[in-house]
């Protein structure tokens, strides 16, 4: 039978596997490795001290392992014990614990820079949370969060509102890991817990609405025609003729345009698949980005707001409704399938790779061969 030693050491606490309570040792102020079992597999480790504070006995949470490592879990547990030695409480003399919405703020600041719509993101974030989770946790301090509580801001959404809810869960969830990362809390009442008390979601399969593409022009006519600010028709008209997503289209900057070359490279960040897109473009392609010249300077946005920024992601969506177009600036992207593989000999997989969606090498050299060619 193999002995562990009496007090823990690094290699101890990485390779146990033994659900249970493993203490530091004499000397160890209470220290100790809290192992559990994870509801999805696998184990959570977690640093706990036994400490006796005014007389009784309590236990303070120091963080999980690996986020806090044996070393910094000692010095945690010395800074209480000489705490409580000169008759302070730790819980009370640590930094102040932010509340849900205080500590929103802080993981918008963290994850925003990663956020290809940085500026919608941010505004979906603090929308949905403040609707929905801020009335029953936005006062709250992160550690005092209950499942109770996770459950009262779903309960009522969670089948009415089947993308809002699993949504607010998702960013509830953010924050609480968060937190534990922090040694603010042990667990995430938005995790799997919660799971078995609340309707299970079926699939739905949801298409975006699209035209046919034989009334495609008959559309794009309807936009030309309409009294608005000149850049909406045009990056509209823009994202028809590309296949692009909105976000594409909207964020598009001089400097991705070749217009020698008739092409428009979208770098791999802005893409949803993480690599760069070559658009070929075609002759109404290079006439919509003359006149989109006039609208900005040559490093700024191609399709800017009257405000000089980036259109918001409800422009387009904005437009078409107003004209009474049935359809959504997704649904394009469908259209052009679907005039791609009626209309024209292309290959399937040449098709799908002129929407971004297939990514192996070998077609995206024949992509690339039909780019060339087309230029």
């Amino acid at each position: 039978m193999k002995i562990r030693p009496l007090m823990l050491s690094a290699t101890f606490v990485r390779n146990v596997k033994a659900p249970g309570r493993y203490g530091d040792g004499r000397g160890g102020l209470g220290l100790g490795l809290l192992v559990r079992p994870a509801t999805r597999g696998g184990l959570n480790k977690s640093w706990t001290q036994s400490v006796r504070i005014d007389g009784r006995p309590t236990s303070l949470g120091l963080g999980r392992y690996p986020v806090v490592t044996l070393g910094m879990a000692r010095e945690k547990a010395l800074d209480n014990a000489r705490e409580i030695a000169c008759g302070h409480d730790p819980r009370r003399s640590a930094k102040a614990v932010p509340t849900f919405a205080q500590a929103l703020e802080t993981v918008i600041a963290i994850h925003a820079a990663n956020w290809k719509d940085r500026r919608g993101s941010e505004h979906q974030w603090r929308a949905t949370l403040g609707t929905y989770a801020f009335p029953r946790i936005g006062d709250k301090t992160v550690d005092a969060v209950t499942t109770a509580d996770v459950m009262a801001v779903l309960s009522p959404i969670w089948s009415a509102k089947r993308v809002t809810a699993k949504r607010v869960r998702q960013r509830i969830g953010a924050v609480m890991k968060w937190a534990i990362a922090q040694g603010l809390r042990m667990d995430n009442p938005a995790g799997d817990a919660i799971s078995a008390a609340l309707p299970k979601h079926t699939a739905v399969q949801k298409h975006q609405r699209a035209l046919p593409h034989a009334k495609v022009a008959a559309a794009l006519r309807r936009v030309r025609r309409c009294e608005t600010y000149r850049g909406i028709p045009l990056a509209f008209e823009f994202l028809v003729l590309t296949a692009a997503r909105s976000g594409e289209v909207r964020e598009a900057r001089w400097d991705e345009i070749d217009r020698d070359s008739a092409v428009w490279t979208i770098p791999a960040e802005r893409m949803k698949n993480g690599r760069e897109h070559r658009v070929p473009l075609s002759g109404r392609a290079l006439d919509v980005l003359e006149d989109a010249g006039d609208l900005a300077d040559a490093d700024a946005w191609v399709f800017p707001s009257p405000t000089g920024r980036a259109l918001h992601q409800s422009t387009l969506s904005g437009l078409m409704r107003d004209l009474g177009i049935d359809a959504v600036p997704h649904g394009f992207r469908s259209s052009f399938r679907d005039w791609a593989a009626e209309c024209t000999d292309a290959p399937r997989e040449v098709c799908e790779l002129a929407l971004a969606h297939v990514n192996t090498d070998r077609v995206e050299a024949a992509y690339r061969r039909t780019v060339s060619m087309s230029t």
